[in-house]
């Protein structure tokens, strides 16, 4: 086991900010009430999570009335497809992409097999969405709208902007999964008009377990769990602890897009243009779409990425080779197979996603490691 340690996988968990563990150790060991309690220890509790949903609501350009706290992004995705497509019961049809998480074609995958009309817009070579496929698909009938803001494998970024204006001025709710754009992009609700917006902690370097949904005001959006928590729109005793994980981390994240955060787009490229000069068989997955800092997938030609990634994992460097929720399985990315890449470039992809703890020696130590590590892959197999 090498003692380095290089965390690149940034994508399927980050790593919490040292503030945010403090906050929520203060929080578990003084501020345990119940926040529904009448008592000072409950009331406490209960300011906490105020003061946190504030922060979370300035980082989004939003109102605190507008946040709704979930488990994650899982079931804050689930409450919004499900939720608006009982706002419109007479429109069973929903748009969204191929390229989405697991979390919405799946689920989407389940109520289509009850009756759900879904269309499944296309991406090009680059992951990119067509303006006009997705005008043309906003018929009368359509219920829904949802889309991601940043895909998590390629991080090619999809018209959020123009698809919420596009959906609000058709009469479509517009359903956002911005799990892996929150806390890398300035992102402002009160100038782009979407539904819902759907986000996760531990993605902006907040705990796990904890996320939340956004809800525009005048959107009475039906709750998955009943109870009168979250004005009735989330039962169940609030995760005091991981609400102020969150809204520290959305702090945070605040700060550091205030001054620029550029920086880890800046390490991005750095990556990118050592390893592609240093690997000649090698390109980037959507290097010619917009992407979100950070996100690199990296079609390594005619290697085995589950192979490579067992090597620097050896050497002490942690990356994956697409999305966590399908890590371990022998079946090639949706999201890659969607932009044309076959099966072979598929599975010979790996995905490196870096934060803004990621430093300048480490893309370095990446880049003298990871081209020895392919040739003599490649030396072994001639």
């Amino acid at each position: 086991m090498s003692e380095t340690s290089i965390y690149l996988d940034n994508n399927a968990t980050t790593q919490p900010a040292p503030e945010c563990v403090e906050a929520m150790a203060v929080c578990l060991e003084t501020h345990y009430g119940n926040p529904s309690s009448k008592h000072r220890l409950g009331e406490a509790a209960k300011m906490e999570a105020i003061a946190a949903r504030g922060k979370l609501a300035a980082l989004l350009g939003a109102s605190p009335a507008e946040i709704v706290f979930t488990s994650g992004g899982t079931e804050s995705i689930h409450q919004a497809i499900l939720g608006a497509l009982a706002l419109v019961p007479d429109k069973r049809r929903v748009v969204t992409s191929v390229a989405e998480h697991p979390a919405t074609l799946l689920l989407l995958r389940h109520l289509e097999a009850r009756g759900l009309e879904v269309v499944r817009l296309p991406v090009d070579g680059q992951g990119r969405l067509d303006p006009a496929s997705l005008e043309a698909a906003l018929t009368p009938d359509t219920g829904l709208l949802s889309l991601m803001w940043a895909n998590n494998e390629t991080g090619v970024l999809f018209p959020v902007e123009e698809a919420a204006a596009l959906a609000a001025s058709r009469g479509v709710l517009f359903h956002c999964d911005a799990v892996q754009a929150v806390g890398k992009l300035p992102i402002d609700l009160s100038c782009v008009p979407l539904d819902f917006l759907s986000l996760s902690g531990h993605k902006l370097h907040g705990p796990k377990g904890i996320g939340a949904l956004f809800v525009r005001k005048g959107r009475k959006l039906p709750p998955l769990l009943f109870g009168h928590q979250e004005r009735g729109r989330r039962g169940s005793t609030e995760n005091v602890p991981g609400i102020v994980g969150l809204g520290v981390a959305a702090e945070l994240a605040g700060e550091y897009l205030a001054t620029g955060g550029d920086g880890v787009a800046q390490l991005r490229d750095r990556l990118e243009s050592r390893l592609l000069a240093a690997l000649p068989g090698a390109s980037v997955n959507g290097a010619g779409a917009p992407r979100v800092p950070g996100t690199s997938s990296l079609n390594l030609g005619n290697v085995e990425a589950e192979l490579v990634l067992d090597k620097l994992d050896r050497a002490g460097v942690y990356a994956s080779a697409g999305a966590a929720c399908s890590a371990g399985g022998t079946e090639p990315s949706h999201v890659l197979t969607a932009m044309g890449l076959g099966a072979e470039g598929a599975l010979a992809t790996i995905r490196f996603s870096l934060s803004r703890y990621t430093t300048a020696a480490e893309v370095d130590a990446v880049c003298a490691l990871l081209p020895d590590i392919v040739r003599s892959m490649l030396a072994e197999a001639a």
